[in-house]
């Protein structure tokens, strides 16, 4: 063959990695006579077709290491590999990348065009795949702007010439088989745009596993087949039932970089299995149901504590494998212990591997800076109006759930996504269609994500981390509402550390603080949190917020629990707050562990943190009644002068009533009189200054009621008040 079938213009866009349909000039071809078969191999020296295994040599049509070769009275579909010798003798086959066939089907290829295809991660990123009998890998990417998508990787020495993508116009959609590759290659898409000239290497939005920052490539990772062996099914089946309104939740929120370290100088981090033998058996013995991890989704930046994802369906490569993250999940389920996982679908980093500015345009984040650019965060936000965008987010969503068999998600930044305006100034915001600073298509995409996760996984729950007085947070959507099941209760939480930090003498001053929290306590299905946001930044650990010498400190830490663990409301607490740390927490380093070695009072904040989840679990009067006021009554809420609270839990049926009273004061209140709902004998459950936990050792034996009229009930009992303490007190007969 002296004159390729094809023209030097076509074959110059090829090599110069331009041309946008490289299907239309690669692989084989009708051609009169025959079928063309093409290739661009760039470090061959000689290059055959094999059929049945007859050798054709290729002509080498361009310096380049273009080829070609004409099969006389061959017809579609032609059954050929590439024999292919470098120059050192050693030829090799391969099969020919652009013989295969598209890998979507045409149902899939319209949902995702619409924007509706729940299981997104199931076409797109880079699958394992056998197409025709040959093993290899699909790879699939929605990057509908840009002029040629390539796959790169050690595979073809990162050269985007190599392995140019076939483009689907109606979605916008590159993909490509090829074959020979398998689990653990590297690769990353090289996207060549329209945008003055402008290239770029991206990580895989879809990938399933990265490498270890500050590399960034994605790495082919089998999650299907290639995969843990389930053994939670116990679990599974009662998920739901944990998960009830009624049922006590506790949860231990846990950054696995910090909890605990390993090697000499405790610098090295524990791996996802590590963790499954150190962690879990500790949240089990302490009592948590849940453990909540700061995002494990992949993200370049430690210091960004996971809150800037890049890798959105990558758990993070610096605990170890998917498999491994997997064999962490169901340790947690095999021991009766929940695992809720913080999602960032509010934002996203600016890295240049990363989503943004994806194919030459604003792709996931608007254009405008004044809609996609977050200014306290230096990141990009999502535009949830593009069907695409949301479609992404709710399949990486679902994906947790379904692959790492996930049971919640607490949802980052809420507020930042509802408000147009938030964090901005006038001016430096476009108002909504109406006019209004409400993002409305933030607010449609949280409740079809809720939507999602809720029909999908009914026994998941959501969670919302937001800040401001949002109604229906937790309301369905049917109702208006947003449709999370719970709520961050970020007012309680501010309002109790507030006071909690004043000095006893003035908080007589500061009473109605704590009493106003149940004006709206039932207006949301709320967690109360002492997350690890009020343990950074200067805010000081939970320890050391609290004001006085060091046995006031350690004393108003354990009625600070006892408070959160009977205020109506699930329970969240930082990893480190249960014993005492000292200093502020930092993803750099371990848990100060060893002060559970030195001063007892660790050790005794610990044991009440464990009782008080044990006590939690056991007394249905703490937990089945959490959102309405059959579940909670006021004993005394007035008496300021003395900071004293008073109050009862209640079961559902008011069969069962636990009473509890906090002194806010470090004065030990002798002869104090607590109104009683029925005659008996009431035993003291839990008193926080007993002298287990640290305290001076005031309690209370068992207290016979008398006739005697208090706090609106017709009996009362005479007991002492612990200093700085809260006391738990149940009838016994």
């Amino acid at each position: 063959m002296n004159q390729p079938t094809i023209s030097p213009a076509a074959i110059d866009a090829i090599i110069g990695a331009y041309h946008g349909a490289p299907f239309d000039v690669l692989g084989p071809h009708p051609v009169p006579g025959g079928v063309a078969v093409r290739a661009f191999l760039p470090p061959a020296g000689q290059v055959a077709v094999v059929i049945d295994g007859r050798p054709t040599p290729m002509t080498r049509v361009h310096p380049e290491g273009f080829f070609e070769a004409v099969i006389p009275d061959a017809s579609l579909p032609l059954a050929y590999q590439l024999e292919i010798d470098p120059g050192d003798g050693r030829p090799y086959r391969i099969h020919d990348t652009y013989a295969f066939l598209p890998t979507l089907t045409d149902f899939d290829a319209h949902l995702l065009a619409e924007g509706t295809h729940l299981r997104m991660y199931e076409k797109l990123g880079a699958h394992l795949a056998e197409m025709e009998g040959v093993q290899g890998v699909r790879f699939a990417l929605w990057a509908p702007n840009a002029q040629r998508v390539s796959v790169v990787g050690n595979f073809n020495q990162w050269d985007g010439r190599r392995h140019p993508m076939r483009f689907h116009d109606g979605n916008g959609i590159w993909e490509l088989f090829i074959p020979g590759l398998g689990q653990g290659e590297l690769y990353k898409y090289e996207l060549k745009t329209h945008y003055a000239g402008y290239m770029v290497t991206k990580a895989d939005p879809v990938g399933f596993f990265s490498e270890l920052r500050p590399n960034t490539a994605s790495i082919v990772w089998d999650i299907d087949t290639h995969t843990h062996t389930w053994e939670d099914a116990d679990w599974m089946a009662t998920r739901s039932k944990r998960h009830a309104y009624d049922a006590p939740i506790s949860i231990y929120e846990a950054h696995l970089g910090s909890w605990r370290r390993k090697g000499e100088g405790g610098w090295e981090w524990l791996t996802y299995r590590e963790l499954a033998e150190q962690l879990v058996p500790y949240v089990k013995q302490m009592g948590y149901t849940h453990i909540e991890l700061l995002p494990i989704a992949e993200h370049p930046f430690d210091g960004s504590w996971g809150y800037q994802v890049a890798g959105f369906f990558a758990p993070t490569s610096r605990f170890g494998t998917p498999t491994d993250f997997m064999a962490f999940v169901d340790a947690c389920h095999q021991a009766g212990i929940g695992v809720i996982l913080d999602w960032v679908p509010a934002h996203f980093p600016k890295d240049e591997h990363g989503l943004g500015f994806f194919d030459g345009t604003h792709l996931y984040e608007h254009a405008d800076p004044r809609q996609g650019a977050h200014p306290d965060w230096g990141t990009y936000i999502f535009n949830y109006g593009r069907n695409e965008v949301s479609q992404f987010l709710i399949s990486n969503a679902l994906f947790w759930l379904d692959k790492y068999h996930i049971d919640g998600l607490r949802v980052d930044a809420v507020a930042s996504m509802l408000y147009l305006d938030f964090s901005r100034g006038p001016g430096e915001w476009i108002p909504n269609r109406f006019g209004g600073r409400e993002n409305i298509e933030a607010i449609e995409f949280l409740r079809r994500f809720n939507r999602g996760v809720h029909s999908q996984y009914p026994g998941v729950i959501t969670l919302a981390e937001e800040s401001t007085a949002w109604p229906g947070v937790t309301q369905s959507h049917e109702q208006g509402g947003l449709g999370f099941d719970y709520k961050w209760n970020m007012g309680w939480m501010h309002d109790t550390l507030q006071y909690i930090r004043n000095d006893p003498v003035h908080r007589a001053y500061h009473h109605g603080t704590l009493t106003f929290s149940l004006l709206y306590a039932f207006s949301e299905k709320f967690v109360l949190p002492f997350s690890h946001d009020e343990v950074v930044h200067l805010k000081r650990s939970m320890l050391d917020k609290m004001p006085g010498d060091l046995w006031q400190r350690f004393a108003n830490a354990r009625l600070l629990y006892a408070y959160q663990w009977s205020h109506p409301g699930k329970k969240l607490t930082f990893m480190g707050a249960e014993f005492g740390q000292w200093r502020e927490w930092s993803e750099d380093r371990s848990l100060d562990w060893h002060l559970l070695e030195g001063d007892v009072r660790h050790a005794g904040l610990q044991q009440l943190v464990r009782d008080l989840n044990q006590l939690y679990q056991a007394e249905p009067a703490l937990h089945v009644d959490d959102y309405s006021w059959d579940g909670f009554s006021w004993l005394d809420l007035h008496d300021s002068q003395r900071s004293i609270l008073a109050y009862a839990r209640h079961d559902a049926a008011r069969d069962e009533t636990l009473l509890v009273v906090c002194n806010f004061t470090p004065i030990v209140r002798h002869g104090y009189r607590l109104g009683v709902p029925e005659p008996g004998t009431y035993g003291e459950l839990l008193s926080t200054d007993a002298a287990v936990y640290g305290g001076s050792g005031v309690v209370n034996e068992p207290l016979n009621s008398s006739p005697t009229p208090w706090h609106d009930h017709p009996q009362s009992i005479v007991l002492t008040l612990p200093p700085l303490g809260a006391v738990y007190l149940k009838k016994q007969s």
